[in-house]
């Protein structure tokens, strides 16, 4: 069972940029800014809860994961996580609509991807704010905040489907977070689009 260690943080653009900097002087490069749109699904004993079942999007891939929630009082997020691409998004979206599961949830993220030792950094622009998160063993992730200096900077312990579901806005029954520009009209994966 594979598990997914990580810390969450919210950021404000100044703080962004003085991450984004310390990251260039440790020598370190980002990857492309990866465009995703995210739909988690309901039924079952999925109900947008300790657990998810996500089918996202991003450009020509998708990936379908299962996420639950492991028990802890800790700043530092544990959770089970299953994931596959998948060929087809369309195709993904169409069984598991069959098997009786329907989207109850769409955001949509900009996401830059940076690496440093053992630890993956993203820094993730989301339509209600700026968030950074750091995965990693807990001691790495300790390692990172000292190097980035970033250790007085509080944890987020709400995950995106639940800020989503906080500050998103209901549209024919499903709650969206989305872009303004280029806004996708429905939850569906789009005809040829397929993405991980």
């Amino acid at each position: 069972m594979p598990i997914e260690i990580e810390k969450k943080y919210r950021l404000v653009k100044r703080r962004r940029t003085a991450i984004e900097q310390r990251l260039r002087e440790l020598g370190v490069t980002p990857r492309r800014v990866e465009f995703e749109e995210n739909t988690l699904y309901r039924g079952g004993r999925i109900e947008l809860g300790s657990c998810a079942l996500r089918l996202r999007r991003v450009g020509a891939r998708a990936i379908l994961t299962f996420k639950q929630r492991l028990p802890s009082k800790s700043s530092i997020k544990h959770q089970q996580e299953e994931e596959t691409e998948v060929a087809n998004a369309e195709a993904a979206h169409a069984i598991l609509t069959a098997l009786g599961f329907r989207p109850g949830l769409v955001y949509e993220k900009r996401r830059t991807r940076w690496h440093l030792g053992r630890a993956e950094i993203v820094i993730d622009e989301l339509p209600f704010g700026l968030f950074m998160e750091i995965e990693g063993p807990e001691k790495e992730i300790a390692r990172v905040e000292a190097l980035l200096g970033i250790e007085d900077l509080p944890a987020v312990r709400e995950t995106y489907p639940m800020l989503t579901a906080r500050l998103g806005k209901q549209r024919k029954g499903i709650v969206e977070a989305r872009f303004r520009k280029g806004r996708v009209k429905s939850p569906t994966v789009r005809k040829g689009s397929v993405r991980k």
